[in-house]
């Protein structure tokens, strides 16, 4: 089981860039292609466990699980809006994806 997480995470992550790369095309399942990758990628963040005590990480953690939900609204942003609004939801989602993807493996060090 802990071989199929890592596996979801990146199956999840290559949806969601192959959805909103060819969403621009105007490909009517590219909002599907991206919206399963996110979900993928959330459900795999928020199981995740956090071994680490630190108050820290648990706030990092906080942070990556609300980036990945900010990335499956995204996603519904894509179905439901007719305009560009799914990309400032992603650019905030990335750029929290980003901080903490730093951020956690140095907190972790200090420990």
């Amino acid at each position: 089981m802990k071989s199929l997480i890592p596996a979801l995470f990146i199956i999840g992550a290559f949806m969601v860039l192959f959805g909103a790369a060819v969403y621009i095309t105007g490909w009517e399942l590219a909002r599907y292609v991206y919206t399963v990758g996110a979900t993928l990628v959330a459900l795999v963040q928020i199981n995740s466990p956090s071994t680490s005590k630190s108050p820290n990480v648990k706030r990092l953690r906080r942070q990556q699980i609300f980036a990945a939900l900010l990335m499956v609204l995204a996603g519904a942003f894509m179905f439901f809006t007719h305009g560009n609004e799914w990309i400032l939801c992603l650019t905030i989602a990335a750029i929290l994806e980003l901080y903490t993807a730093i951020r956690i493996p140095q907190e972790e060090a200090k420990e």
